[in-house]
């Protein structure tokens, strides 16, 4: 019991200070995302905290498995150059057969990865999505790119200059009221941020606009301003981000996302059969002798007929989407166990006590483990894949590698051992010499 207790202990230093580097690695990519972000708003070092903060829950969703699989490595690496492999199997004793408090812990992490996935982590994605769009109007001046055109709604914007302070030759083709969009020019402008970021206030001074009249072609209505205002509503951007407004299948938690998969598939049962009856009803025909009235109806029973398929064509879609949304976090969750299972038998084959060495194997893994899921989620989204199997292939597959790592490693097998070649680089000009026994051993 000594045995499997130190096994245990000597994971934790390595998980935590995995955890740290990995996460920050990742970090760093959403910094520089947001960094030109935080410079062109300006934002308060509240609003930058809280970003960052949401923003943790999706790294540590992917930094938790493969610290798991870094911490494994390196302990088992440490313990097989230290020798204390060599001195536990010279007592008689499997080194798989102390692993149990191991796996125990393994099994314990993935329950509140499971936990996090599925209930903590969508609820941090939701109030992140409804930060980043408050963010998006923190300062709506900065909305308006110089030099491009810029759609909010119906409106589409241009501007010769944007000091953040004013706009300078502001150009805006207006499709609110009709058909024929208004043009309006302006010789300066500004933009206001109203109802919490649900609306924007455009506010122009000196200029004119021109607009077509729709009772007589070719004829055009010139109208002169020195202020005109215009009010562009409901972006959907309220500011609350503890908002409960529409939940793409990331945002939804686990109960959220089953409800909404059995609604969907309720829906689509219904639309189906809507679909059958329109098509029997179509191939019945119709009993007006009228042709003309007779005519109508069956391009109508079509219409309706065309409508319902295309519903049952987004319904599926939805499904699937959500489907693979629901079996991608319990395979997530899981990997950690997958992980551990590679990790041990790697240690022992690798002989390696060094973190870069297990940081450069555990990238090459989840690099490849992630790019599967990646591919299979892509993959069944477009339908042409079962949702649990697209996720949890890669779980699959690396379980059997495991299988077959763990089957080299009581053999005794090696993939490569890290002192042989760092003593083999020393001694290049001692050609074929072998190495010492007390490297090889």
């Amino acid at each position: 019991m000594i045995l499997k207790r130190y096994i245990l202990r000597e994971h934790i230093s390595p998980f935590l200070i995995s955890l740290l580097v990995v996460t920050f690695v990742l970090l760093i990519d959403k910094i520089i995302d947001l960094l030109n972000l935080i410079i062109e708003k300006q934002l308060p070092i509240g609003i930058v905290i809280e970003v960052f903060g949401l923003s943790l829950p999706y790294m540590l969703a992917l930094s938790i498995p493969m610290a798991v699989l870094v911490a494994t490595i390196l302990a088992f690496g440490r313990m097989s150059v230290d020798r204390e492999i060599i001195a536990v199997k010279s007592s008689g004793v499997n080194i798989y057969n102390m692993l149990g408090p191991l796996f125990i812990a393994a099994l314990m992490l993935t329950a509140l990865m499971v936990y996090f996935n599925h209930w903590f982590l969508p609820d941090t994605n939701h109030r992140l999505k409804n930060l980043m769009l408050k963010v998006a109007y923190y300062k709506p001046m900065t909305i308006i790119e110089p030099g491009e055109y810029n759609h909010l709604l119906d409106y589409t914007v241009w501007c010769g200059d944007n000091n953040e302070e004013e706009l300078r030759d502001v150009l805006i083709y207006d499709r609110s009221e009709s058909r024929a969009p208004r043009t309006i020019y302006a010789e300066s402008g500004k933009v206001i941020q109203m109802n919490n970021g649900n609306a924007l206030r455009i506010v122009l001074n000196n200029g004119e606009m021109q607009q077509r009249n729709e009772r007589e072609q070719g004829k055009f209505q010139t109208t002169s301003f020195i202020r005109y205002v215009i009010n562009v509503r409901d972006l959907g951007n309220r500011a609350d981000v503890f908002e409960t407004g529409y939940r793409s299948d990331r945002e939804m938690t686990y109960g959220q996302l089953t409800h909404a998969i059995d609604e969907h598939q309720k829906e689509l049962t219904a639309k189906k059969e809507e679909v059958q009856r329109l098509q029997a009803r179509i191939s019945a025909g119709t009993l007006n002798p009228d042709p003309y009235v007779s005519q109508n109806e069956q391009r109508k029973l079509y219409s309706m007929q065309q409508v319902a398929q295309n519903r049952i064509d987004e319904l599926e879609a939805n499904i699937q989407s959500m489907l693979v949304e629901y079996h991608k976090k319990f395979a997530l969750s899981f990997a950690i166990i997958i992980f551990v299972m590679i990790g041990v038998p790697l240690g022992l084959m690798t002989r390696t006590s060094g973190i870069g060495m297990a940081f450069s194997v555990s990238s090459i893994i989840f690099l490849v483990y992630y790019v599967a899921l990646n591919m299979g989620e892509q993959l069944a989204d477009k339908g042409q894949f079962n949702p649990f199997l697209s996720m949890w292939f890669s779980n699959i597959i690396f379980f059997i590698l495991a299988c077959f790592l763990i089957a080299g490693s009581i053999r005794d097998k090696r993939l490569f051992d890290m002192q042989v070649l760092i003593w083999r680089i020393k001694h290049l000009r001692s050609g074929k010499t072998p190495p010492p026994d007390e490297i090889v051993h």
